[in-house]
């Protein structure tokens, strides 16, 4: 299916992209996306809000993941080392 729809305005994407980086705790932390909405125009309080919604979304997640696992080590017996609890990579590589 064809994309025929205007593309977004690029404050929208860096917008999108700044927050997508924050959430997904990308190393660069959105710090480009942040001086090209600067240069767009866009108001620091728009920034601020995207930076506020990313965080709110990364930080939930991680403590639902918590809660997730801390809900399943109560009830998982303890592995010796040596136990089938890691599996290796593709390529054979360990993972613990």
């Amino acid at each position: 299916m064809l994309n025929t729809s205007p593309p977004l305005h690029s404050s929208i994407v860096a917008l999108v992209s700044l927050a997508a980086g924050i959430a997904a705790k990308h190393p660069s932390m959105g710090l480009c996306q942040v001086q090209r909405l600067r240069s767009l125009g866009v108001s620091e309080d728009h920034i601020q809000t995207a930076v506020e919604i990313a965080r709110h979304i990364r930080d939930e997640a991680a403590q639902k993941l918590d809660a997730a696992f801390d809900e399943q080590f109560a009830g998982v017996p303890v592995v010796e080392a040596g136990g089938a609890c890691c599996t290796p990579t593709a390529s054979g590589q360990a993972c613990c």
